[in-house]
Formats: C-alpha cells, structure tokens, sequence
C-alpha cells in the first residue's frame, strides 16, 4: 500500500520530484515544479494583493494570509503524505508556529506597554505640551522629526509616527504644505529610527531572536540610520513655509502612575536583553514578566486608590475588568491586552507560516540561489530594501531570514539597515507610512509622499555608504 501511495504521489506532483526512497526519511521534497507548488504560490501572491489592497477593499489583511497560510499547508501536508513522509510536514510547520509564538508574546507585551502608557495620557500629555509652546513650523519640524528618531527604539514606530503627526495636523492647521513634509519626516525619521535597535522595528526583531545579531551590535547601525534620516530632512526643511501658529492652551495631564510605567517598560527592555545575552532565553520570557510586573503595579494602584477613597476591596468579575469603565486612579491592564492590534499580530501569523510553507516547498531555497548567489549579497541587500518599499518589510526579511544566506556580520547589518529604512521609499512601504496616511487623510497621500521619493533615495544611498564606510571591518 505505502509502495502504491509513492509511486501515485510521484506521478500526481511531478515528474521532478525528488523522493529519496520509498521509506520515510527526514529530508524535504523538491515541490518547485510541481502542481502543488505552483497553485501554493498562486495562492500566497493572491493573498499578498488583497493585502496591498486593503485600504480600498476594506478587507482586513490579517484575513487573506491565514486563509493562504491553511490552503498551503493542506496541500503541502498530502504531497508529503502521498511521498510517504507524512509526519514531516508538520514537523516543519510546528517550526514557523515556534517562531510565530515567541514574536506574538513579545509584541504583545510592547503593544499592552504602549496601550496603557496611552491611557495614562503619557502622549496626550507630549503632544499638548509641543502644541502649546508656540513654536515656528520649522522648529516643530525639527523636533517631531528628532523625537521620533529617538522614540522609535522603544516605542514601534508607527506609534512615534501617529503621536507625532497628530502634533504636526495640530500645529500646521490649514498650512497643507507644512503637513504634508513634516509627516513625510516623521515617517522617514521613525523608521531611521527603528533601524538600529532590536524592539524598533518587526524586521530588527526578527533579527535578533533569530540570533543573527546581538543587541549591542545594531548599535552599528546608529550613524548610518541618522544619515539616512537627515539627508531628506534637510532636503524637505526648505519646503517648510514660514510661520509661527498661536499657540494652543490645550493642557493634558499624565494620569497616576504613567511615569513609573515608562521606568517599568524601560527595565522590562533591559532585563529582556540581558536574559537573552546572559543567559540565551528566548526574549519572550523577559517581556511576560514585564507583562506581570505592569498588572501587579495596575493591581497596587487599583487598590491603593481604593483605600483613599474608603471603598471596599471586592473581586473584579471578567465583564467588569473587560468594560470600558475604568477607575481614574488605576490602568485596566486586561483590557489594553484585549486592545492590542490584533488584526496586525494575525496577519504575523499568516506571513511567517505562509512563507515557512513556500521554504518548504523548496522556493526559499531557489530564492537564495538565485539572487544571494547570484547577484551577490551587496547587490541582493540593497535591492531587498528597494522591495520592502513595495512588499511589507516584514515578509521580505523573514524570507530573507529563512533562506539563511551565508553572509557576514556586515552584510546582515546591511540587509537589516535596507529592510528598515527602505519603507520609506513610498508612503504604503512601512506600517508607520500608512497609519499617518489615515490620520492626515486627504493632505498626506501616497502621491504627496511620492514627489519627494527622490530626496528619499538620496538619503536611502547615503544611509548605506555610510554602513559600508563606518563597519568595514565586519564585511
């Protein structure tokens, strides 16, 4: 029966299937050429448009990637099966679910940190006080550009761009010029910024708990991120109009308990890192007893404020902690858990093991060959970071990562540097780009970011001859 099983397999999936024996082995298949490689890769390029189209269709683009990501495996699982290897395919998607569960607890726990440091107001509270020092368009410029270079190594960029952005509407008001340039400095700054530290972007995450680069070592990429950044700025600050809007008397003030929380998010960072360096521990588990020490310190402050008030301590049922009430004196740490970006945590999901399935089939692999080998890991590099321009960054480089190129220290610093900073090619090519497209909706556009992609592209070389000029022992 298992002979007949191989001999149909081998006629239904191709010809050029490479079986090693008609016993199972624990060697994957050459499926490239096959049926069923092909109608996989139809459906992840299906899947990957109805992305791109999501602002138009309306389709959340968590949605077309988990139904590709199961298409996928179905089929990967009765091509092995009919090889007579049926247990290997889940082996190896059991090893994309291990990626994705360590990158989901982790960003999960940024995401809880960022959402409850909203709620006490921490934002609010920064970009009042900007609004409200009366300063001239260009200094607004200058400022929310260099806070989001160095807000974005902590915080993700696309929120460094959303707070800062809503300062530029506030403060550029009618002034569409002022706007459009200061959120396209915004975005290039937040994802410069992202650049050269391991929690500021998904891509240098990545990265770093695959256990390509140290912590430390993104460090490398500080100056070249800052080039990368300042060479459009400059370019744009001479588009910015004269002008010194009235101030604004709008007063928001940090709600008990958000400065501690920064101090915890800050330490919860170092001691994730350390635990990962010391000790090799998977980043995850310094991030979940973050996640603990916040809850505790949200507990203590809900029950400090309880005792001042003289109300009784009572237990908290799960509709009351996941209600929109909450008590002024204490954060709701269930519920910003409950309000992280969901939709963007899935669609994670869908990418990692959608392409942990097309390695499988081999397609990785061919990748590798052809363009590392190829055309060469300099010229592979760059171009990775011209694609995350078009393609989300975040399946170039887990592709990138899962082909497992040999290359050196410097060149991984190069590809981690192009997949960063390249998004901001177009305004659709990082999460930051296009959650300010929505905020500023109708003055920052994709065609109003599009005619300064030139002064980008300057800033974009620049970024990377620095690299090659300043870490040009570690090629």
């Amino acid at each position: 029966m298992n002979r007949l099983l191989l001999v149909f397999g081998s006629l239904l999936l191709s010809p050029s299937l490479a079986l090693a024996s008609a016993a199972e082995s624990a060697e994957s298949l050459d499926l490239t050429t096959s049926w069923v490689g092909m109608a996989c890769l139809l459906m992840f390029v299906v899947a990957y448009v109805l992305v791109v189209l999501e602002e138009w269709s309306g389709m959340r683009k968590s949605i077309p990637v988990l139904m590709a990501a199961g298409f996928i495996w179905t089929l990967i699982g009765v091509a092995y099966t009919l090889a007579g290897q049926p247990h290997w395919a889940g082996e190896m998607v059991r090893h994309s679910l291990l990626e994705f569960g360590e990158l989901l607890l982790f960003l999960l726990v940024a995401m809880t940190y960022v959402n409850t440091l909203q709620e006490r107001g921490v934002f609010d509270a920064l970009r009042s006080w900007l609004v409200g020092r009366g300063f001239s368009l260009r200094v607004v410029f200058w400022i929310t550009g260099v806070l989001a270079f160095v807000m974005s190594p902590l915080a993700d960029n696309m929120t460094t761009a959303l707070v800062l952005s809503s300062v530029a509407l506030t403060v550029g008001g009618s002034h569409t010029g002022f706007v459009v340039v200061a959120c396209i400095n915004i975005v290039v700054a937040a994802n410069a910024g992202g650049a050269f530290s391991p929690f500021g972007d998904i891509t240098t995450l990545m990265v770093w708990q695959k256990g390509v680069l140290g912590a430390t070592e993104f460090m490398a990429l500080l100056i070249p991120s800052f080039v990368n950044w300042i060479v459009p700025a400059v370019i744009l600050s001479f588009a910015v109009p004269a002008g010194r809007p009235e101030a604004l008397s709008e007063r928001v003030e940090v709600k008990r308990g958000g400065y501690v929380i920064i101090g915890m998010f800050i330490v919860t960072v170092i001691v994730t890192v350390t635990m990962h360096t010391a000790f090799h521990l998977p980043p995850a588990l310094g991030m979940m007893g973050g996640l603990g020490l916040l809850k505790l310190y949200g507990w203590y402050l809900n029950w400090s404020g309880l005792r001042r008030q003289g109300q009784p301590i009572t237990f908290v049922s799960h509709d009351e902690m996941m209600s929109d009430h909450t008590e002024p004196h204490a954060p709701n740490t269930f519920r910003e858990v409950a309000r992280a970006e969901w939709d963007t945590l899935l669609f994670f999901y869908g990418i990692i093991v959608c392409v942990g399935g097309l390695g499988a089939l081999g397609y990785l692999a061919a990748g590798s060959h052809l363009i590392y080998e190829g055309l060469g890991p300099m010229t592979a590099n760059v171009l990775v970071g011209v694609a995350s321009a078009i393609i989300d960054n975040i399946p170039v480089m887990y592709a990138v990562l899962s082909m497992e190129p040999v290359m050196s220290h410097g060149h991984w610093l190069l590809v981690t540097l192009t997949a960063g900073v390249g998004g901001s090619l177009l305004s659709i090519g990082s999460a930051a780009g296009v959650a300010v497209m929505g905020q500023a909706h109708g003055r920052y556009t994709f065609f109003a970011h599009l005619r300064w992609s030139w002064a980008i592209a300057l800033g974009y070389a620049a970024g990377i001859l620095t690299h090659l000029w300043l870490n040009h022992a570690l090629f």
